[in-house]
């Protein structure tokens, strides 16, 4: 494999989902830098591969520029991996590319699943595109402003959402968005995957009795006018 950077897609739960192009980079690679080298070193057992992992998350991605543009100049191949789906998509990355690409470094993509589209699929919304938002703000009011200003949108919107605040936002959603039709996907791709469909205070009363763990991505449907 040629000296570069290659940001590999992994899968987003069901570890059977990662491609034999991802596995070839990784199989070829002189050093993948990964969010939690734990989650990936799983991945890499799995699959007898045998490479040195560097730790590479949100509070050392900066620190970590300098040895990745120098280890890529010697002539070492990396690749670079989230926890799950696509680095820089949500998750660190974006500065090791953009360092890279800044100083004329090789860069190339090896796709992979990610809880976006997968999420669109699974939910069976109609429109044409999508937005997707990332999280929403922590903050309640934060948060109810961008609630308010994606209402209007006439084609679905995406957004990833924790656990433990889902039952909040379904309840700040209903205020805001009314009868409107939201799409909850949870743990896509794991043994409990599921979807439910509804009205965000039919959702929320659905779930108020359920101990809610997992990945969850969030779909509204596209406003009407």
């Amino acid at each position: 494999m040629q000296p570069g950077l290659y940001i590999v897609g992994t899968p987003i739960g069901n570890l059977g989902d990662i491609t034999l192009r991802a596995l070839d980079a990784l199989r070829e690679a002189d050093l993948v830098l990964a969010e939690d080298t734990r989650r990936t070193g799983r991945l890499l057992a799995r699959y007898e591969i045998d490479c040195p992992l560097l730790s590479c998350h949100k509070f050392n991605e900066a620190s970590r520029v300098d040895g990745v543009l120098q280890r890529i100049r010697s002539g070492a191949a990396v690749a670079l991996v989230a926890d799950s789906g696509m680095p820089g998509v949500s998750d660190p990355g974006a500065r090791v590319v953009t360092a890279c690409r800044e100083n004329g470094l090789p860069v190339t993509v090896v796709p992979g699943p990610s809880a976006v589209p997968a999420a669109i699929a699974l939910a069976g919304v109609r429109g044409s595109g999508y937005l997707f938002e990332g999280f929403l703000p922590k903050k309640r009011g934060a948060r109810a402003k961008k609630l308010a200003e994606l209402a209007g949108q006439a084609c679905p919107v995406v957004f990833f959402e924790s656990p433990y605040r889902l039952l909040k936002v379904l309840q700040e959603m209903a205020e805001l968005l009314g009868d409107r039709t939201v799409y909850v996907c949870r743990e896509i791709t794991k043994i409990h995957e599921e979807c439910r469909v509804g009205r965000p205070a039919e959702l929320a009363a659905a779930l108020h009795n359920r101990s809610i763990k997992g990945e969850i991505v969030v779909v509204i449907a596209p406003a009407t006018h």
